[in-house]
């Protein structure tokens, strides 16, 4: 028996040591948002765009892989809640895939863009982003939309999904604490969000459709290692903010019959960054 004591003693040491939000008794809820475009062997929109295809399904047990690993790391490195919300547009989560410890939110439509994201969120995670429309080394790079290839400007600076979803979760006071995705993507993270925020990249674009991938098991291990690393840097991260009211512009492709397609471009004040997504 006082063996048993003993060893428990030290296990409860060695966490608190290892854990110290664990050890303080602190609550750190982290939001994850995710995409599909950036996640380990991603590279080709026949992988994204459909759901049924033998490629979509495979992707999406990629998907799932990226994410187990990154809620294992948040949660070893002392998040004492994770909800994960699938991002990208015709879903992605396999519910029998679930890594435990986490929550997941997915299906379509929803009441709101973020569900559960607000002031209680210690951190941010944006996992499998790529990076905005026009970006040549992006992988499968556009923003919101890759078929109308929708570009959009905040205050005179273009800006794709990371900075859209991090200007969202700052209206809470939320910092973007990790980033995943291809190198330009990481790139882009260091321009938007600052050196503090973890970037672990999975796959070195070429192309928009081309890839230099890294074996599944580095790219995992490297997500485990840069969400433990993320839970550590969440006091040096800040939110990104954008000034109100917003003076937005947008530009996107339209398609009429066989026509070739015409640029359209939309202007205006958006008052509150809690209606970003909405222009």
């Amino acid at each position: 028996m006082r063996i048993s004591n003993v060893t428990a003693l030290f296990v409860s040491l060695l966490l608190s040591v290892c854990n110290p939000a664990r050890a303080s008794g602190a609550e750190r809820k982290i939001y994850v948002i995710t995409d599909l475009e950036g996640i380990s062997g991603v590279f080709s929109f026949a992988q994204t765009r459909e759901t049924e295809t033998p490629l979509a399904r495979q992707a999406r047990e990629y998907f799932m892989g990226d994410v187990a690993a990154v809620v294992r790391g948040l949660r070893d490195g002392g998040a004492t809640e994770v909800v994960v919300l699938d991002g990208h547009g015709n879903q992605a989560i396999i519910p029998h895939l679930m890594e435990p410890g986490a929550k997941y939110i997915t299906g379509l439509p929803r009441p709101q863009t973020f569900p559960g994201l607000d002031k209680t969120c210690a951190g941010l995670v944006l996992l499998g982003y790529h990076a905005m429309m026009g970006t040549p080394d992006g992988v499968l790079h556009h923003t919101q939309s890759s078929k109308s290839e929708n570009r959009y400007w905040y205050n005179g600076v273009e800006s794709g999904e990371l900075a859209q979803c991090a200007a969202v979760a700052a209206h809470f006071g939320v910092p973007p604490i990790l980033v995943t995705g291809d190198e330009a993507t990481c790139r882009e993270a260091e321009r938007f969000l600052g050196g503090a925020c973890v970037k672990v990249a999975v796959k070195k674009g070429l192309s928009r459709e081309s890839a230099m991938l890294y074996p599944f098991e580095e790219t995992r291990r490297a997500l485990y290692a840069g969400a433990v690393k993320a839970m550590a840097a969440i006091p040096d991260c800040k939110p990104y903010q954008i000034a109100t009211p917003i003076k937005a512009k947008k530009q996107f492709l339209t398609f009429e019959g066989s026509a070739p397609p015409k640029v359209v471009t939309k202007e205006g004040l958006i008052e509150s960054v809690e209606r970003l997504l909405e222009f």
